[in-house]
This record gives structure tokens, C-alpha cells and sequence, in this order.
């Protein structure tokens, strides 16, 4: 690495190539690709199956499986914040039920006081853009909204009283209890899990750029050159393990007090830290298989493997220290409302996301009433689940929810006779599907779909046998008329705001980086204030690469900023690197060899 100092203020772009078009092609073989499955699909999909067998079993001994369906509701809340510490996955999940209650009574309400399927349809839209509101601004992560609208949706078009009511909320809020108990089980036998497994991935994205850093020095502002027709991975290797340690610093910040366990995990982010800041050869511990090593060691049931010593854990650990206190103290607490307000507040990029989503739910729910569909919640359903981000995303949901329902349809014909056998065989053929939706969704947004569309259908015998021809046409009337709906809406309401929260994340970028590198070269500063300084800038780096990436994905904008997007994300992992360097984090590191 140049010892050439990294220089305040913009980065120069005079030398960058021409970049590619910022829209993205709309390609189907991407949109259906298979991915490796997720490192943890066993952990949702289990706690739905546990969260909903005890209620459904009970209500089946009672004779009472009708009621089942807003039990599920508050069952379907263990599907939330399963990557989450399980201290703020405690305070999440709560949200996440209340939400759900929250929802669930105005759909009842509304359910019992009109029977006008314009109302219905409108109530159902404007549900489905504040939960899809809420969801974006507060990052609850997968599955999102569409839980949320599912269920609100499918009470819209139940028939309801007010005196049920109380009743049925109560129902909810009791599974949805029950629920939070089981997503916090985990907790009894292995405390520090989601902080391991977070760890884990940064450490495996750290030997993923070890192994293969790409260019990376200060001289040049590096463009992610071409080898053959593919661009070099050395750039995107950088890009993965800053947004897999930046989620781990993340992790441990909302962990809680330290322990011993933490305390190592902490040393051992730092370890992977300092191998995506300084990759290459003079980095002695950003070592691929050590990294490997500690990963897997980290993901087990062992001890927690303790790195050796390097320079600058200390203040890195003290630092920590301090910005937990921070974090914790009230100021922190009305930081991060603040924080939660700016991003529901009216220059807000998810206003037009909102606005798509209530157009889109509209338009499919009043096409589906037009052509005569008594209940068209699932393409409400439907065309909430299109309204993403950008529209490339909008596209490749389009097609991954029909070709998943239309599939899905075909399962529920197969399955529907061995579910009518009798009640206990109805409910087993819903557990069982709820576990193959979360267990295959991870792989790719169709395949999950193919499971949750013989549930979501399974969910309506609880009321009673509905002709199974009617099911699956509606279905897949539904289906289609919601996919075109919701794709017109993300294509008509475009997200013009996109751009400028690349610009804002861009000034958010230049400034972090002028103070890394102010605190960097000021002797005085303290270690803690480097420390923080240097997470602040890879914070914004990740902000920066995600405002980028849904931008690019959008159309009918302004131009992008894209030489300055590439050359202030290159200008900001060099200064990353250039402060790793004074700081020294790992140069006396020992070999591999040593433990």
C-alpha cells in the first residue's frame, strides 16, 4: 500500500471510464436464479411451526379451528428479528405484535361497519402503504410488510361484528405473545447467537476480500476493471465485507452490557476489520483460512476463538465501550427517534414507495372487484408484495410472485383432498407448509412462493370447505391481475427522490471521511474518537453503496452522480486504509501458526 497521505475534500474524478447505464436490465433468468440458502432459514421456519402449532392444536381441541385465523396472526409475528441480538429483538417483536394488533382492529372495524367493496378495497391499499412505511423506515427486515398486509387484507374481506371483536384481538395478541416467547427461547441456552453468527459473516466476508482484494492503493482511484466481460470482484469483495462488519459492529452496540463472550466477538470484528481496510500481503492477519477458521470456530457451539494480541485493540474495544454508553444514555435514545422521523419525514425517499404501493394495491383490488372476485385481498396482497424499492426490484418480484402462485395453485390442488381428510390432517398440511415457505424462500422469492400459496389457501378451510375450483381461479385471477397491477404502479409512480438520497449520502460520505482523516492525522485526538471516526466513515460507505444501488435501479430520473458516487466510495476505503495503516492494527500480527 502507498504511503502517499489521502488529502481532504472531494475525491478527483478526472480519470474514471465511462460507467454503464444506471438502469439495470430487466432480466428473468436473474429475476429466477437459485441462491445458496440462508445460514439461518431453519430458525424462522421452525418458531412459525412452533409459534403456530400450540394455538391451532389447542382451538382444534376446542373445537374452535374457525378461530384459527386470527391466532395465525399473531403466530406469523415469530417470523420477525431473527437476526437481531435478542435484547432488541425483544423490544422489536413487541413492536412487531402491536403492529400486527394495530392493523388487525382497524380491518376488523372497518369489516363490521361497511360491506361496500370499494371501501374494503381502499382501507386495504391505504393499510398496505402505511405498513410498507413503517416497515422501510424502522428496517425490521424479512418478511416485511407483506406479513402485515396479508393479514390485514384477508380481515377486510371476513365477515365480522363489533362484539367479535375484542375476542379475536385477543386471540391475536395472546399467539402473538407466544410468539415473542419462542423467538426468545434460543436465548435460555446460547446467549450471544445472533451476535456470533453476525460475526461470523464478517469474518467470512473479511477472507473473501483477503483472499481476492482487487486493486486497491492510494494512488489511483480504482474503477473495478474488466476481466474479459466481468467485472473484477476485488471491488465488490470490499463493498460485502464493510457492510458484513458494519452490520456486526451493529449487532454488538444493541447486544447489551459485554461479557466475556462479546469481549472476544469484539476482538475478533476488529481482526476483521482490519483485513478488508488493509488487504493484501503486508495485512499478516487478514490470512483467508485463519479468517475461514475463526468463522467457523465463531458459527459453532465451542468456545469463542480469542485472536492474539495487535496494536490498537484496546482503544478499539474502549471505544465501543463508549459508543454503547452513548447509544444507551436518553440523548442517544432521542437520536435514534430523530433518526426514525427524518426518514418518515416529507422529503422522505419511502413517500414515493408509499405512494406506489397505495396506487398499486388500489388498482389491483378495484380490476379484481370489477371482473368479479367477491374478496381480491390476495391481489392486494399481490401487488404490495411488487412495490419495492426501485424498479428493476419491482420487476424481478413481478415475476417471482406469479410464477411462484401459479405453481403454488397447482400443489394446493395436489394436497387439498389429503387436507380434507379431517381437521388435525388440515392443520398438519398448514404447519407443514409454513415451514417449507421459510426453508425454501431464502433460495429465491418464487420457490417460497410455490409453499405460501397452498397455506394462504389451506388458511380458508378453517372457516369451512370452499369448491376447490373457485379457489384456484380466483387465485389465479388474483394473481395475475395484482402482478400487473402493482408492475404498472412501480412503473407509473417512480421514485424521483432516489438521486437525492445518493446526494445526500454522498455529502454524508465526504464529510466522514474529512473527519477520519482529521481525527486520523491529529496526535492529540483520542483513540476512541479514531475509532469511531473510521466505523462513522464505513457506515456512510454502506449508506452510500445501498442508496446507489436502488437508485440504479430505478428510471425517469435525473442523472446520477456516478463518477463521483464510484470515486468517493474508492476515496473512502483508501482513507479506511490509510488510518488502519497509522493505527497499525495487525502489522506484528503472528503467522498463522500461532494461537
Amino acid at each position: 500500500m502507498s504511503d502517499t497521505p489521502v488529502r481532504p475534500g472531494r475525491p478527483s474524478v478526472r480519470k474514471l471510464p465511462q460507467l454503464p447505464p444506471a438502469v439495470r436490465g430487466l432480466s428473468p433468468a436473474s429475476a429466477l436464479r437459485l441462491s445458496p440458502p440462508s445460514d439461518t432459514w431453519f430458525k424462522p421456519a421452525l418458531s412459525v411451526v412452533v409459534a403456530s402449532a400450540v394455538p391451532h392444536l389447542t382451538l382444534l381441541a376446542l373445537g374452535r379451528l374457525d378461530l384459527a385465523v386470527y391466532s395465525m396472526a399473531g403466530s406469523l409475528c415469530a417470523l420477525f428479528g431473527h437476526g437481531l441480538p435478542y435484547a432488541r429483538r425483544a423490544r422489536a417483536l413487541a413492536g412487531v405484535v402491536l403492529g400486527m394488533a394495530a392493523g388487525l382492529a382497524v380491518s376488523l372495524v372497518t369489516a363490521s361497519l361497511t360491506g361496500s367493496t370499494a371501501v374494503l378495497i381502499a382501507v386495504g391499499a391505504l393499510l398496505a402503504a402505511v405498513q410498507k412505511v413503517l416497515c422501510d423506515a424502522t428496517r425490521i427486515g424479512p418478511p416485511g410488510h407483506v406479513i402485515f398486509t396479508f393479514v390485514s387484507s384477508a380481515a377486510l374481506f371476513a365477515p365480522q361484528r363489533l362484539d367479535q371483536i375484542p375476542g379475536h384481538l385477543a386471540l391475536t395478541l395472546g399467539a402473538g405473545a407466544f410468539a415473542w416467547l419462542v423467538a426468545l427461547a434460543p436465548a435460555l441456552v446460547r446467549r450471544e447467537g445472533p451476535e456470533r453468527r453476525a460475526v461470523a459473516r464478517a469474518l467470512e466476508a473479511a477472507a473473501v476480500c483477503a483472499a481476492d482484494p482487487g486493486p486497491h492503493n492510494g494512488n489511483a482511484v480504482d474503477p473495478g476493471p474488466r476481466i474479459g466481460n466481468a467485472v473484477d470482484p476485488g471491488p465488490r469483495n470490499r463493498r460485502a465485507a464493510a457492510a458484513a462488519v458494519h452490520a456486526a459492529w451493529r449487532c454488538l452496540l444493541a447486544s447489551g452490557r459485554p461479557t466475556p463472550v462479546r469481549r472476544s466477538l469484539e476482538r475478533l470484528v476488529v481482526q476483521a476489520e482490519a483485513a478488508f481496510v488493509a488487504p493484501g500481503p503486508s495485512a499478516g492477519a487478514a490470512d483467508p483460512e485463519r479468517l475461514r477458521a475463526w468463522a467457523a470456530r465463531t458459527r459453532g457451539r465451542g468456545p469463542v476463538p480469542t485472536p492474539p494480541p495487535a496494536p490498537g485493540t484496546a482503544d478499539e474495544l474502549h471505544g465501543i465501550d463508549a459508543e454503547r454508553a452513548v447509544l444507551r444514555a436518553r440523548e442517544g435514545r432521542r437520536a435514534a427517534r430523530r433518526a426514525l422521523l427524518r426518514r418518515l419525514g416529507p422529503g422522505s425517499p419511502l413517500l414515493p414507495v408509499a405512494v406506489r404501493t397505495l396506487f398499486g394495491c388500489a388498482l389491483a383490488g378495484y380490476l379484481c372487484a370489477a371482473l368479479g372476485v367477491g374478496r381480491p385481498y390476495w391481489a392486494i396482497v399481490t401487488a404490495a408484495s411488487l412495490c419495492q424499492a426501485n424498479l428493476t426490484l419491482s420487476w424481478n418480484r413481478a415475476l417471482q410472485r406469479t410464477l411462484g402462485n401459479l405453481l403454488g395453485v397447482l400443489v394446493f390442488a395436489a394436497v387439498l383432498p389429503v387436507s380434507r381428510i379431517g381437521p388435525l390432517a388440515l392443520v398438519c398440511c398448514c404447519l407443514f407448509f409454513g415451514f417449507a415457505a421459510e426453508a425454501l424462500i431464502t433460495r429465491n422469492y418464487w420457490l417460497g412462493s410455490v409453499a405460501v400459496t397452498p397455506m394462504a389457501l389451506l388458511v380458508l378451510e378453517f372457516g369451512g370447505a370452499h369448491p376447490a375450483g373457485e379457489l384456484i381461479g380466483d387465485r389465479v385471477l388474483d394473481t395475475v391481475l395484482g402482478a400487473a397491477a402493482g408492475f404498472l404502479a412501480a412503473t407509473l409512480v417512480t421514485n424521483r427522490r432516489a438521486a437525492g438520497r445518493v446526494e445526500r449520502a454522498l455529502d454524508a460520505t465526504d464529510r466522514a471521511r474529512a473527519a477520519a482523516e482529521r481525527t486520523g492525522a491529529d496526535p492529540a485526538a483520542a483513540p476512541a474518537e479514531r475509532d469511531r471516526a473510521r466505523r462513522t466513515l464505513t457506515a456512510s460507505l454502506v449508506e452510500l453503496r445501498e442508496a446507489g444501488d436502488t437508485a440504479a435501479g430505478e428510471w425517469w430520473q435525473r442523472a446520477l452522480p456516478e463518477q463521483r458516487l464510484l470515486a468517493a466510495e474508492r476515496a473512502g476505503h483508501r482513507t479506511l486504509a490509510a488510518t488502519a495503516q497509522r493505527r497499525g492494527p495487525t502489522a506484528h500480527a503472528p503467522s498463522i501458526g500461532a494461537e
